[in-house]
């Protein structure tokens, strides 16, 4: 559908004065947010860093890098499809490794990356061999058929950063059974449904209550129809400076888990963030975010923790994100 001009939504939400066009901002060099946090045995995210680096071009070359232990850099040159076989097209991504698209072609498509040990609903607490210290950079993940991206199993210090996710049978990036400490900034979703959920189920809060610190920011769900996030249990979820762009719904808070949401930009979405939905109630904490042509107001009830008593960072204003945030978010942008 045919958007607006920046200064005429501007002025639908009653603000006149309109900065010009920003280029898109320099790519971090490490992650902001939970991924940045020194805890759980690791000093932030740094994925491969100090292991050597590596090329893939092929399927068999990606699968065997990935599967490796101990620290890797993986550039992903071109298209590399991942089969579906006996796992359902999910591949097992190890501890302390980067992967990193090269210029702003490469792509995994047809199958999905899991982060995490093998599902057990028997273990309730972080174990020791916690998948840890992954970033994916750059690469379009399109056409699996599961999740795109799968944070499972108390896997921590995960960074997602700058790639186009789109078209996958579930989640594009699912964040669940008790992982923490993950980023997921700069992506672009589109042409994809249930976009990111935190927390399995409302029957997991054994593994999932008291975890799933994730922050989202400066992404742009282009379309993507509904969890932008979609929480649960966790006690803060920092969503900052997305685009969302003609979702069904934005967020959605949910047994009890706490949303800051900041300086984040709706145009044409339904409900823009919600605590009432299914389940038990979450709570929000709303600030400075700006709503265009949208059906419902944001949705607050009670308190969450400042983000800024985990980690610094500096919010931009709500209404440089629709010129920010395209500009800079998904591949080929690093």
């Amino acid at each position: 559908m045919l958007r607006p001009t920046l200064a005429a939504v501007l002025v639908a939400a009653g603000l006149t004065a309109v900065a010009p066009p920003a280029p898109a901002q320099a790519a971090d060099s490490a992650p902001i947010g939970f991924a940045a946090v020194n805890a759980l045995g690791q000093n932030g995210t740094t994925g491969g860093a100090g292991g050597p680096t590596v090329t893939a071009t092929t399927t068999a070359q990606f699968l065997d890098y990935i599967a490796r232990p101990g620290p890797y850099v993986i550039q992903v040159t071109g298209t590399i499809t991942l089969p579906t076989g006996s796992s359902d097209g999910m591949h097992n991504v190890t501890s302390d490794k980067t992967i990193l698209g090269v210029g702003a072609n490469a792509r995994l498509v047809g199958g999905g990356l899991n982060i995490g040990v093998p599902v057990d609903d028997d273990v309730t607490t972080p174990p020791a061999n916690a998948v840890h210290n992954v970033i994916i950079r750059n690469i379009a993940l399109t056409g699996a058929t599961d999740d795109l991206i799968n944070v499972q199993m108390f896997s921590h210090h995960v960074w997602i950063d700058h790639n186009d996710l789109s078209n996958g049978d579930d989640g594009a990036v699912d964040i669940k059974r008790g992982s923490d400490y993950v980023t997921v900034s700069w992506n672009r979703f589109h042409d994809h449904d249930k976009t990111s959920l935190v927390g399995h189920d409302d029957d997991n809060a054994a593994q999932d209550v008291g975890r799933l610190r994730v922050t989202y920011h400066h992404n742009f769900f282009d379309g993507s129809d509904q969890r932008n996030p979609r929480v649960r249990f966790s006690p803060l979820v920092h969503v900052y400076n997305n685009y969302y762009d003609d979702p069904s719904y934005g967020i959605a808070s949910t047994m009890d888990s706490g949303l800051w949401v900041e300086g984040n930009y709706f145009y044409s979405v339904n409900n823009p963030a919600r605590v009432d939905f299914s389940g038990d109630l979450g709570r929000l904490v709303q600030r400075d975010n700006i709503l265009v042509a949208c059906n419902h107001a944001i949705e607050v009830r009670g308190s969450v923790p400042d983000p800024r008593t985990y980690y610094p960072y500096t919010a931009d204003p709500a209404s440089s994100v629709p010129t920010t945030v395209p500009a800079g978010a998904g591949v080929g942008k690093i």
